[in-house]
């Protein structure tokens, strides 16, 4: 399916969308907030802890404006704020997975990351993601929502009627056998 805007400005969903980015945004805002006031190096291996997690000067600015990013989203809502969900929540999981590469290596592990700052990325990513697919990815969408009317509409153009397969004879060597 096409993600498009084709949700109207007062649509329900839109309050679902704003609400995920927003709550996201404002807990990376105030956890890089809190990274920062306590004076890590920027790319140091032996940051804090804040909220169980680790934390560097980098992860910490990374964070601040992953949540301004975040808390814009929902400002602005509507389909946006979904995209944007969705598109924050895949790179949340693909930082889950670098962060997994580099545990333990202290000279690539340039952000601090734990197995904890590898759990919340798995986790916050599918959360966000979940937000911003919400009543737009469903097997079940109610009746009354845009994209059930938008499906139903692209099947109405679709042909009717049974497949048609058409086998295309190419010219060959004769059959050995002589069928």
């Amino acid at each position: 399916m096409k993600l498009q805007d084709e949700l109207p400005m007062d649509h329900k969903l839109a309050q679902v969308y704003r609400f995920g980015a927003g709550l996201g945004g404002v807990f990376l805002l105030v956890f890089g907030i809190l990274g920062l006031l306590d004076h890590p190096g920027f790319l140091s291996t032996h940051g804090d802890h804040i909220a169980g997690l680790s934390t560097n000067g980098a992860l910490s600015v990374l964070s601040v404006v992953m949540g301004v990013v975040l808390i814009g989203g929902a400002v602005i809502g509507r389909n946006f704020a979904s995209n944007l969900n969705m598109v924050v929540g895949v790179l949340f999981i693909l930082a889950g997975f670098a962060g997994l590469t580099v545990l333990g290596r202290s000279d690539a592990n340039i952000l601090n990351f734990r197995m904890s700052n590898v759990l919340f990325s798995f986790i916050f990513g599918f959360v966000v993601l979940t937000f911003g697919m919400y009543g737009r990815v469903s097997s079940h969408l109610p009746h009354d929502n845009p994209y059930w009317k938008k499906r139903q509409r692209q099947r109405q153009e679709l042909p009717s009627g049974p497949p048609t397969f058409v086998k295309i004879l190419k010219p060959g060597p004769p059959n050995p056998i002589g069928h």
